[in-house]
């Protein structure tokens, strides 16, 4: 005898939430049936998935597992349901697509009614997050495709690429190095750094570009911004000099202060923008046309 999906889908609430009252409002059912499809998945497997106790409910080391694996054969389960439901209809229905913070204001406002006229059918639901996040939720199918920025660890996943994003030095308009043509790396290691906080990939991207560790310091840099637009205010406002993608300064970001932007002297001083999703994924296909689309808005 094999678990039901409705028994694994209990298992991975009762994972998310760690209570079987909040577990069952999740599922839209009752707390007794609840449980009584958790205890007939533990009949199934053999062995105790949950620790039941008053500091509320604790996962074994066989339901981790069991969580793990639960969650995989639902996104599958999933993959197969919007396959045949979009069979010959590309792009109908709900698709979940994940947008990090330093993307998702430049290119979706574009690309969003591009979308919409050629495709009247998508149901898109966004959902903007850091990309180790999104890419998690990719991996538990809670998303279908993500716009995000490589260079950054790939494994079991695959993507289209969108476009080249070069990275541009920001510095406050009355900064002596806003005198040169293009800058070279070289001459922002004795300058005051502003980067966005850990978790932004483009904050990697940056150091990555001019050729600066991802591991050097904290206190190396001057200050730590939680968005772009922040960080330009703090450029702006003399605090330090940093790095702005160019489709933040194609869409006006750096005329919202006293910032003035430069080229990097650099090999590559860019990121590649893609569509990612799940390593064979029936979603694939579309993850592919909705890079296609989104480069003839990027263009």
């Amino acid at each position: 005898m094999l678990p039901t999906l409705r028994q694994l889908q209990y298992l991975k609430l009762l994972a998310e939430h760690r209570s079987f009252s909040r577990a069952a409002e999740a599922a839209h059912v009752t707390q007794p049936t609840l449980s009584a499809g958790v205890q007939e998945l533990e009949k199934i497997l053999g062995a105790p998935v949950v620790d039941r106790g008053r500091a509320g409910v604790i996962l074994t080391a066989a339901g981790e597992e069991a969580v793990a694996r639960a969650e995989i054969i639902l996104a599958q389960a999933e993959d197969l349901v919007q396959a045949a439901r979009g069979a010959g209809q590309p792009l109908a229905g709900r698709f979940r697509l994940g947008v990090i913070p330093t993307i998702a204001p430049f290119l979706l406002p574009k690309a969003l009614p591009a979308l919409r006229r050629r495709f009247p059918k998508l149901r898109l639901f966004l959902r903007e997050d850091l990309t180790g996040r999104l890419i998690a939720g990719l991996k538990a199918g809670a998303l279908d495709a993500a716009l995000i920025a490589l260079p950054y660890d790939m494994s079991g996943l695959d993507c289209a690429e969108v476009e080249e994003d070069e990275l541009f030095a920001a510095f406050p308009a009355n900064h002596p190095l806003t005198a040169q043509t293009r800058v070279s790396p070289a001459l922002l290691d004795d300058e005051d750094l502003i980067l966005l906080e850990d978790g932004h990939c483009l904050r990697e991207h940056a150091l990555a570009a001019c050729g600066l560790s991802s591991d050097r310091p904290r206190d190396e840099a001057a200050f730590a911004a939680t968005s772009l637009p922040t960080l330009v205010q703090m450029v702006g406002s003399g605090l330090g000099v940093s790095f702005l993608p160019a489709m933040a300064v194609e869409a006006g970001l750096a005329d919202a202060a006293a910032v003035t932007v430069r080229p990097l002297a650099a090999d590559h001083p860019s990121r590649q923008i893609v569509v990612a999703w799940r390593a064979g994924s029936s979603r694939g296909a579309e993850g592919r046309l909705l890079a296609e689309v989104l480069r003839g808005e990027a263009a």
